[in-house]
């Protein structure tokens, strides 16, 4: 029988996107299941460093680290893998949770432009992209490795923000498919999580909001939004199940 190596205690999680939201969610429940931690921040380092004190407090034998990273730069994505070997002594990350993304609601195509198109696609597609290929080299030596893409049901179902939105969630899941493949073998998943309407994340409007919009729960068959922390579950699961890999998870209250 093949050796199964699900343990995820000592290893070192890459998570972009973890000032708040659905990335400090991952991060809190990866430090509790025992890794040390990488948390990218863009604008809001104040935020990210809070939270990587307010983990280490609780155990000082691991390392958190915060780093500031545009994902739409090349030169900040390949400077981020350097500063892992600089800060964790290793070439990069045994698990990365590709969470930073990038949003603007423009529900028709007249109205989004080439530059946005370009942007939405750098951020939600060409980064994980990149930070996959900086992070397979370390991957592949250890044999063992975890990725989770944080996509949309927009992958799936089109979505309302637009179509550049869409594409580049759809984009993403190919590419995690694709991926899932070709390094199965080697004791490498790649999986994503498609959330939908999660509240707690500044990118919808609470339950509290006009009906008809966005945040309006009666829309949403449970009859709620989802929160940060059933993300990270998801995102745990698939960190923990090196049987599991090629899947892209919706995660929508039962949305479709």
């Amino acid at each position: 029988m093949a050796n199964v190596d699900n343990e995820i205690k000592g290893r070192l999680a890459l998570v972009t996107g973890a000032s708040g939201g659905i990335g400090a969610a991952c991060a809190r429940d990866l430090w509790l299941q025992g890794a040390s931690l990488a948390l990218t921040c863009y604008k809001n380092r104040a935020t990210a460093d809070a939270l990587a004190q307010e983990l280490s407090v609780q155990d000082q034998s691991r390392k958190i680290s915060v780093h500031v990273a545009d994902m739409g730069s090349a030169a900040d994505l390949k400077q981020l893998i350097l500063d892992l070997e600089a800060e964790h002594g290793q070439s990069g990350p045994d698990i990365l949770i590709a969470n930073a993304g990038y949003g603007r609601r423009i529900p028709n195509i007249l109205d989004i432009s080439l530059d946005e198109f370009e942007y939405t696609v750098r951020i939600n597609l060409q980064a994980p992209f990149m930070l996959t290929k900086l992070s397979l080299p370390h991957m592949l030596r250890h044999q063992w490795g975890r990725v989770v893409f944080v996509s949309s049901i927009a992958a799936i179902g089109g979505g309302i923000n637009g179509c550049h939105y869409a594409a580049s969630k759809a984009g993403l899941t190919g590419m995690m498919k694709n991926l899932a493949n070709k390094h199965a073998h080697v004791g490498i998943t790649f999986n994503d999580v498609a959330p939908a309407m999660i509240g707690e994340t500044g990118l919808i409007p609470d339950e509290k909001t006009v009906e008809g919009t966005a945040g309006d729960v009666k829309n949403i068959p449970v009859g709620r939004l989802g929160v940060p922390q059933e993300c990270a579950n998801v995102v745990t699961m698939l960190c923990r199940t090196g049987y599991m890999t090629g899947q892209s998870i919706l995660l929508s209250g039962g949305l479709k």
